[in-house]
């Protein structure tokens, strides 16, 4: 009889559940989609039901390929993190959830660096003060809107909110703890100091646990409407960003990836607390416990892609049409850039205030330059975030996940301005996903360790750099990062 572990990443724009034989086979990979509330001034909201919505259909259909599911050992999860859900003594969401793409929170961002100083957060919890956390979403909560607040039992994040569906568990581990600005990343606990400034009780809090921890097993009634065994365990799982880096098999000290998603993000393992001097990088609790996951965060990698798919593009045409476009245009797009900040940016400007931009037009760039420069926008921004690893760090390669590793225009861009080589593994949009269910394996007893991500990986692809298009880019980048120095005055003034 076969066993089986469901792993659900729970993204920005659906769930994705992915089935994994306990061997290391993926079966079967379904996504149901949601939608994200973009209003006002810099909020972005979900809906927590359709979280659970989304799960509870993903789940139901990926059942369909299991025999029987009490073969179903485990689940767990990957998902997006920083986000701020309050709920009531019921598991009840009082309000829609506010999501890590929300910046609201700006004055309570100010309070805590009044209070207690970017220099002290950083060292405590291992990330720059930034109202995209937690805990200032929290703050702006209870500022501004106390009866919402008054009714709040817990805050929970988006894996946190379906693990209580699931076991009636109010939880959350330390990796998406230590997203939330109000974790001590040594002590692995929540921080005293912070939430004292913040004016925010522990109480609120939900109790931290591993991400190997079993938070327990599918209640009768989660079961019923999942169609899921209430012997199968719930394994906490982790943040997306976490998840990543044992899908990517960087398991061992001093490995580094690259995930190229709605987001993207360079990150890695390592044995010790990372510290960047100049904090373009910041600093997770791993879901491997003992270890830690820095990471440079950049905000719209191929959500730049897809918006000028949008605007550019007939409707109908794929991404294989617009790669082929992008192809007709030579490196560096005839001198045309483009600054990838549609929501802002977190590494390596932190600056929420600034905006997306293309410089250097001229009446010969056509659509393919435009196309071509976005690619390389965004590939010019993540290189920034890997010089901050090259100041401590030798790097000769990359692995590369996510869906952007799919497309080859984009994997060959990206070896050329970062002058690495790039290796890409099978099942590069389920990254996350292995991740997960390797974290699942080894909380169900399944599983040794994390060195055993390696039954799920194989590498299928590798892009090396070329020298030439290297030397034009190197010229390319110099223009990126002036043009956002000379620009960066203004960008504040959009949003006046």
């Amino acid at each position: 009889m076969s066993q089986y572990i469901i792993a659900h990443d729970l993204g920005t724009s659906g769930d994705k559940a992915t089935l994994f034989q306990t061997d290391g086979k993926l079966v079967a990979s379904i996504t149901e989609t949601y939608d994200v509330n973009f209003f006002g001034n810099q909020c972005a909201e979900q809906n927590p039901d359709d979280w659970w919505n989304a799960v509870c259909r993903s789940t139901k259909k990926i059942l369909e390929k299991v025999p029987n599911p009490c073969e179903v050992i485990a689940v767990s999860f990957s998902a997006q993190m920083q986000g701020c859900l309050i709920v009531d003594k019921n598991g009840i969401p009082i309000r829609p959830a506010m999501i890590w793409a929300d910046h609201r929170a700006r004055k309570e961002q100010e309070k805590l660096q009044e209070l207690i100083g970017e220099d002290e957060i950083y060292k405590i919890t291992g990330h720059r003060l930034s109202a995209s956390y937690s805990i200032e979403k929290l703050m702006w909560l209870k500022e501004n809107e106390p009866e919402n607040f008054g009714r709040t039992y817990k805050m929970l994040q988006a894996k946190d909110y379906i693990i209580y569906k699931l076991t009636g568990k109010f939880v959350t581990d330390y990796s998406d703890a230590s997203g939330t600005n109000a974790f001590d990343l040594e002590k692995l606990e929540w921080s005293d100091k912070i939430l004292h400034a913040a004016g925010i009780s522990k109480d609120y809090l939900p109790k931290l646990c591993a991400s190997t921890d079993v938070a327990g097993c599918v209640s009768q009634e989660a079961a019923l409407i999942t169609g899921l065994a209430e012997t199968t365990l719930v394994v906490c799982g982790g943040g997306d960003g976490p998840c990543s880096a044992v899908g990517a098999g960087c398991v061992e000290d001093n490995e580094l990836f690259a995930t190229y998603g709605t987001s993207a993000w360079i990150g890695g393992t390592m044995d010790h607390k990372f510290i960047d001097d100049k904090k373009v990088l910041f600093c997770f609790a791993h879901v491997i416990p003992g270890k830690y996951m820095p990471c440079g965060t950049m905000q719209s990698a191929g959500s730049s892609y897809g918006y000028i798919k949008k605007v550019l593009m007939e409707e109908g045409k794929s991404y294989k049409e617009m790669d082929a476009l992008v192809m007709q245009s030579p490196p560096g797009a005839k001198k045309l850039l483009f600054l990838p900040y549609l929501l802002g940016e977190r590494s390596p400007r932190w600056n929420p205030d600034t905006t997306a931009c293309f410089l250097g037009i001229r009446p010969e760039h056509n659509r393919e330059d435009y196309l071509r420069a976005v690619l390389e926008g965004v590939a010019m921004n993540l290189e920034l975030i890997l010089q901050a690893y090259q100041n401590r760090m030798k790097i000769e390669e990359l692995i590369l996940t996510g869906g952007g590793a799919k497309g080859e225009v984009l994997c060959q861009i990206l070896a050329d301005i970062c002058s690495k080589t790039l290796k890409i593994p099978g099942n590069v949009a389920e990254a996350t996903s292995i991740g997960a269910a390797v974290t699942a394996g080894v909380g169900a007893g399944i599983y040794t360790g994390f060195s055993e991500v390696k039954r799920f990986i194989q590498f299928e692809r590798t892009y090396l750099p070329n020298s030439e298009h290297s030397e034009i880019y190197q010229k390319m980048k110099y223009l990126f990062d002036q043009s956002y120095n000379q620009l960066e005055p203004l960008f504040i003034k959009f949003w006046e």
